[in-house]
């Protein structure tokens, strides 16, 4: 099996850590480098989070630090959503991965200009580490096959009427990468409000009876009681809990799960009401050329077996 090699940037961050779940149960993926920053919540936590799940998980992976604010504008993180820890009550056991001793910036600019092959990056927090190394070595654009990310909204936004969370914490990242001309599969609102869990699927989970499955569901319940009673901008969490971040890393292995369309779409970073906007020319009006690939639909059935297994597979292997 031809395994399509990855570097996962990511803010853990409960849906984050369903991202990783995934990434790490599928053999047709070669991660080679974790990158953290703040978004979910602060970079100490953020990385420790992902130091402590990867190393729950068995999984050997360098894990980087990244940036620790973002370009211009005050960090805000979620901690209303995701929790003091970001993992909501969950307590992992402290970890046996040790932080890399390489920045982010660095390591991934190792890791592709080393690479054989073209490289994704799936993307699941702010553009911060992102927009950084574009501006640091703009010469490792050609060594990424295209980034898989989850941020931005065509039609609305959970901070504001049209700003997404994660375009929102780091505008000006976003803008970087978003005119960059790499080629972008964006997960925005848009897809990500269709891909749920709905509460008999939690249950499900739940019911499999292992320590993974009692982790991820104890998270996923967090997750949902904290969101509904916050105003945090999302809706009907009374039925089911969105994986947003889970469809950047969904998208790269079964692509056939998700339908979108390719737009321009510019990011605002200085409107006094759409700061943070993903702006997609949905009617091609602007007659400027396609960057992005904007996914709007998902097969929510195929998503959801597809997660469930993982948890499944991911529960034996850490048992062994």
């Amino acid at each position: 099996m031809k395994k399509i090699p990855v570097i996962i940037d990511c803010d853990p961050g409960i849906d984050d850590v369903m991202a990783l779940l995934l990434a790490f149960s599928r053999d047709d993926l070669d991660i080679k480098l974790i990158t953290t920053e703040p978004g979910n919540q602060t970079q100490d936590k953020t990385i420790y989070n992902a130091r402590a799940f990867t190393s729950y998980m068995k999984q050997n992976i360098e894990i980087a630090r990244g940036l620790d604010a973002p370009f211009f504008r005050k960090l805000e993180v979620a901690d209303e959503v995701h929790g003091e820890s970001g993992l909501g009550d969950v307590i992992l056991p402290e970890p046996d991965l040790l932080e890399s001793d390489r920045t982010a910036i660095n390591a991934i600019t190792d890791v592709l200009t080393k690479s054989e092959e073209p490289i994704v990056l799936i993307a699941t927090g702010p553009l911060t580490n992102i927009g950084a190394l574009l501006l640091a070595h703009p010469e490792v654009k050609g060594k990424i096959s295209y980034i898989s990310y989850m941020g931005g909204a065509a039609v609305a936004g959970n901070m504001s009427p049209f700003a997404e969370f994660n375009v929102y914490v780091d505008p000006h990242a976003a803008d970087i990468v978003f005119r960059s001309g790499i080629p972008i599969v964006m997960s925005g609102l848009d897809v990500t409000h269709k891909a749920y869990v709905n509460m008999e699927e939690l249950d499900q989970i739940e019911s499999m009876g292992t320590d993974l499955s009692h982790k991820i569901s104890s998270m996923l319940r967090f997750y949902i009681q904290n969101a509904k009673n916050t105003d945090f901008r999302e809706t009907d969490f009374e039925n089911g809990i969105r994986l947003h971040d889970l469809c950047a890393v969904s998208y790269v292995v079964t692509p056939e799960l998700f339908k979108g369309e390719d737009c321009f779409v510019a990011v605002e970073t200085e409107g006094r009401h759409t700061a943070g906007a993903t702006v997609v020319d949905y009617m091609h009006r602007s007659g400027k050329p396609h960057n992005v690939k904007v996914l709007h639909s998902v097969n929510r059935e195929a998503f959801v077996n597809q997660f469930i297994e993982a948890v499944a597979k991911m529960s034996r292997q850490i048992s062994q």
